[in-house]
């Protein structure tokens, strides 16, 4: 093959990649919205859409015809039976996510377990996977799985190192559930795919500045976009907010001598305060104010998260912070008050133009994300 043909076919699939990335990620759009995003001309654009339209990744309608106005451009939009596995094992639970094109949740599954070890998970993911290809998902192509791991991962090779609460150490899950499923795999820590996802589908899609928290079973992870950009650090362990030191702005908080945040802010003592026995996210937020307990609990919680986010603000000056899991629950209690009380923690300069949210995509959230990163091959290269 010539060197031209070589370059022309490569600038083809870079196109083809832009074009679904844009479908995925933002939503169904015109051919004509595509050729001005894109920059491309509209037969270049009619072309790529018509492949990948004949690869089954996207599929086109007519425009709503109450909106029509002179010659209508058809709808794009990524084809729903193209799915890949999201994976998100806890201390309590396994939680398995069919996730279409266009970060929709098709299937999902909770799977309640004691602190599962890798073998664990592997065996229940290929069970759960294997009897949605035998019918929730029969006609569906999946293309990967991504698993969100409470720990740290290491960036290039998707190994845990350490998930101190699942007691996992150098654990190799990508391997035996890329055997078990026959697809590829990969591993990332779970808050950083949370925030992947609120960035790109959730609370922090108009924004390039965000710092994220994560709230769950095992404690407090994070992740941070800059520009755009999701910061991993070195080795890929960046964003482990809940071994920083506990803010207390009153030493009566304390709870832990020496404790880090996820001793102090911590969903086991907020269930133990309600009286719950294993609640999911939904049932805890429904209960931190219904017993003199739990709100007195939530009050000294939400004080420590508030100082700790104002340090994030004054060191990172973000555009937004999202909150997810309990960490949002605890937001929810009154989010103004909350909210308030970050900005004062902050300098004002900072906080000018700050907001806070709580996650949007809820329980989907990590599922959405693990998932994201699954795809992202087929993005990259949709004919490859």
């Amino acid at each position: 093959m010539s060197e031209r043909a070589t370059t022309v076919e490569g600038v083809r699939r870079t196109n083809l990649g832009e074009v679904l990335r844009l479908v995925h990620h933002g939503g169904p759009r015109s051919r004509a919205v595509i050729t001005a995003e894109t920059g491309l001309n509209r037969s270049t654009v009619s072309d790529l859409v018509s492949r990948l339209a004949a690869a089954g990744l996207v599929r086109e309608h007519d425009p709503d015809p109450t909106r029509r106005v002179g010659r209508p451009s058809p709808i794009v939009a990524p084809s729903p039976d193209v799915v890949a596995i999201g994976v998100n094992p806890e201390i309590d639970a396994i939680e398995i996510g069919a996730v279409s094109l266009g970060g929709s949740v098709r299937l999902r599954e909770r799977v309640p377990a004691s602190n599962p070890d890798v073998a664990e998970v592997v065996e229940v993911v290929a069970r759960v996977v294997a009897a949605w290809r035998a019918d929730g998902l029969k006609d569906c192509r999946i293309v990967g799985a991504g698993v969100a791991v409470p720990g740290l991962v290491r960036a290039e090779d998707g190994l845990v190192r350490f998930a101190p609460h699942l007691d996992w150490h150098d654990a190799d899950i990508a391997g035996p559930l890329a055997e078990a499923l026959g697809l590829a795999v990969v591993v990332g820590n779970d808050a950083s795919y949370g925030a992947r996802a609120e960035r790109l589908f959730g609370a922090a899609r108009e924004h390039g500045d965000v710092v994220y928290l994560n709230g769950g079973a095992s404690g407090i992870g994070g992740g941070l976009v800059l520009h755009g950009q999701l910061i991993g650090g070195e080795g890929g362990y960046a964003g482990e907010w809940g071994q920083t030191a506990a803010s207390l702005t009153d030493a009566a908080d304390r709870r832990v001598e020496g404790g880090v945040l996820e001793d102090e802010v911590n969903r086991a003592r907020l269930v133990r305060a309600t009286g719950l026995t294993a609640p999911d996210d939904a049932e805890l937020e429904r209960a931190l104010t219904a017993s003199d307990d739990a709100r007195v609990e939530s009050a000294r919680q939400r004080r420590i998260l508030a100082a700790t986010l104002g340090n994030a603000v004054n060191v990172l000056n973000p555009s937004i912070i999202v909150l997810g899991g309990f960490l949002g629950s605890l937001r929810e209690i009154d989010r103004e008050g909350f909210d308030d009380e970050v900005r004062a923690r902050a300098l004002a300069a900072s906080a000018e133009h700050l907001e806070l949210a709580s996650a949007a995509l809820g329980a989907d959230r990590l599922l959405i994300g693990a998932a994201d990163a699954a795809l992202q091959r087929l993005l990259s290269d949709p004919l490859g």
